[in-house]
């Protein structure tokens, strides 16, 4: 079995949202805490990192070129030095209690993006999209803190997690990608790890980042677990396929709220890690603009 293995030198303060762009061979992500996208151009080495004002939940690369990014205020379309050039509109969560977290794209190009219920005394984070056209709209309610953001090939289900909350739900979509009523897919024990940032494969398998978990995890379509990898931090944060050939898996990692002694103990917390699959995975698609 592969071993997870560095991307390359480089620690952050909380990674998330990794992206793979296969035109440029590059590794996009967002370090939520430091308002940066990074840039790793694999055949080179090169790494950019585009600095933002505020927190950047998430975000897309889009077809027309630059990015749409969820940050606290609101999600922007921006150029690809991160320029802002258009508002699509604001946080609907309250942004001094919640800011944007997980995010990515459907299999019709729409932007979903996710918020983190920060007061953490129920359950007040949503779960909102973004149309061709730019049009918002609030799809899901009754979430402590929206992540594992992936939709299905034939476009008939999308799969969600609420982190601090312990379970992955799983949501059906009909014939113009509007949502159903979600079910729970999956809950986690006590001491297990908690389900954070998700990739589906080619087989309909779902990857997801077990934080507090010491791993990722290969689930099921029915909600067993069949596959898991050790990591050398205590918390990854999300996952995404890339490379020539879609099988390797791009983990984030976290350093967040981790004390001297647990850095030290656990130094590559907040690293990227590269894990060697045998299936390939699921292309996330560029938001594109009607």
């Amino acid at each position: 079995m592969a071993e997870p293995q560095l991307l390359f030198d480089y620690i952050g303060h909380l990674p998330e949202c990794p992206t793979w762009s296969a035109e440029e061979g590059s590794l996009y992500w967002t370090d939520i805490l430091e308002n940066e996208i990074h840039r790793y151009h694999l055949a080179s080495g090169k790494h950019d990192i585009i600095q933002f004002s505020e927190e950047v939940g998430c975000f897309a690369l889009r077809e027309t070129g630059g990015f749409i990014v969820a940050m606290r205020s609101g999600i922007w379309l921006t150029n690809n030095t991160g320029l802002i050039v258009g508002k699509v509109c604001d946080n609907p969560s309250n942004p001094d209690l919640a800011r944007f977290n997980d995010g990515g794209t459907d299999r019709q190009g729409r932007f979903y993006a996710g918020t983190f219920w920060g007061p953490g005394d129920y359950n007040g984070a949503l779960l909102c999209r973004v149309d061709n056209d730019l049009t918002p709209h609030v799809i899901q309610h009754d979430i402590h803190g929206a992540n594992g953001l992936a939709f299905s090939a034939d476009g008939q289900w999308m799969y969600t997690s609420d982190t601090p909350n312990a379970v992955i739900y799983r949501t059906p979509l009909d014939a113009q990608g509007e949502p159903g009523v979600r079910e729970v897919f999956k809950r986690f024990a006590k001491n297990e790890g908690v389900p954070d940032g998700a990739a589906l494969d080619s087989e309909g398998y779902y990857w997801t980042a077990l934080f507090d978990g010491y791993r990722i995890a290969r689930i099921s379509p029915q909600g067993e677990i069949v596959e898991e990898h050790s990591l050398p931090v205590r918390c990854p944060t999300m996952v995404c396929f890339g490379g020539d050939d879609m099988k390797t898996l791009f983990i984030t990692t976290t350093r967040e709220n981790m004390d001297e002694d647990e850095v030290a103990s656990l130094p590559l917390s907040g690293a990227i890690f590269t894990l060697r699959v045998d299936v390939a995975g699921m292309e996330k698609l560029t938001f594109r603009e009607a």
